[in-house]
């Protein structure tokens, strides 16, 4: 059995008229994230750590913000993308341990349901995902609630 680990980071600016997507769950807030896509910073982080895992590049290799084609693009859909690049070639994840960092909204009503919809989407069960969240205590651009941020480590498994 061969096994890989990957490690992915992501951070997105809060800015007002947008939509807070995390994990594909729209959740209330005053502002969401600024990026080409739909900005889901835990999304965007799980994918690199994918392919980081094998040595695949991230996901800007795949998915350029200069590409109007990924303009609004639902952060979901390109997991999903992801997925199958890795089952594709003979991968499967044994686990993913995240964390997210945001002072405000607090995330914890809403982390059952991004744990379902990263489930569904990657085929996996709920037990092999888990996503914390965390303040920064004030400190920093995160602190400060100028951005969200999210870390994340993905264990990908080959059973050949």
């Amino acid at each position: 059995m061969n096994i890989r680990i990957g490690n992915g980071y992501d951070i997105h600016q809060l800015v007002a008229g947008r939509p807070l997507i995390l994990a594909g769950v729209n959740i209330p807030h005053s502002k969401g994230l600024l990026g080409h896509s739909d900005a889901d910073v835990l999304v965007h982080a799980t994918m690199d750590a994918m392919l980081g895992a094998l040595g695949l590049g991230d996901i800007g290799h795949y998915f350029p913000p200069s590409d109007p084609k990924w303009k609004g693009a639902d952060s979901m859909i390109l997991l999903q993308q992801v997925a199958e690049i890795i089952v594709s070639q003979g991968w499967q994840i044994g686990n993913i341990d995240s964390t997210v960092v945001a002072e405000n909204p607090k995330l914890k009503p809403h982390l059952k349901p991004m744990r379902s919809n990263l489930a569904k989407t990657l085929k996996i069960e709920e037990s092999q995902i888990s996503i914390k969240a965390t303040t920064n205590e004030k400190l920093g651009p995160v602190g400060r609630e100028e951005g969200i941020c999210a870390y994340v480590v993905v264990l990908l498994i080959n059973h050949n």
